[in-house]
């Protein structure tokens, strides 16, 4: 079932997380509690740093406790990258069931599901989770057909070459 407010950038090109961020700001200077997790994107200390900087407004949070991206791990560290992934997917249902924020960002939540780290069942779980008053933005590479199921709005982020 579509949702209005359940908005995805997704895509190849560069800009998907700076759209998902551009609009978490705009919905805190009206006065919106805003959350962000972002899954899988190696250490970025400075951008979490600076989100950091936005609260009470907006609270970041990062799973992500490796400094490499999830490919270049080992196995054994994939494993305890998996074990971080699924407390921040529980964290991000809390928030949900707690109606603790009015907009909900999942940076790259799309490889979670695209990767099987994040079921199908686990996805819808957590749209149940959700209140109809709450707005979720998802980000990542490719389009998920399950996702896509309750997306109201998919914005597809491409590089364009230049002629």
């Amino acid at each position: 079932m579509r949702e209005q407010k359940v908005i995805v950038y997704c895509g190849e090109g560069k800009g998907k997380t700076a759209a998902a961020l551009g609009y978490a700001i705009q919905s805190a200077s009206h006065g919106e509690r805003v959350i962000i997790i972002q899954f899988l994107k190696g250490k970025k200390s400075q951008e979490m740093e600076f989100l950091r900087r936005l609260e009470p407004e907006v609270k970041a949070f990062s799973f992500t406790r490796l400094g490499k991206d999830f490919a270049e791990m080992s196995e054994e560290e994939r494993q305890e990258e998996g074990m971080n992934i699924r407390n921040g997917f529980n964290f991000a249902k809390k928030v949900l069931v707690t109606g603790e924020c009015s907009l909900l960002v999942l940076d790259d939540f799309l490889s979670l599901l695209n990767n099987g780290m994040v079921s199908q069942e686990d996805l819808e779980a957590l749209m149940k989770a959700r209140s109809e008053d709450t707005e979720l933005i998802f980000t990542g590479r490719g389009m998920n057909e399950a996702l896509e199921a309750f997306a109201g709005k998919i914005y597809e982020i491409r590089e364009e070459s230049q002629i």
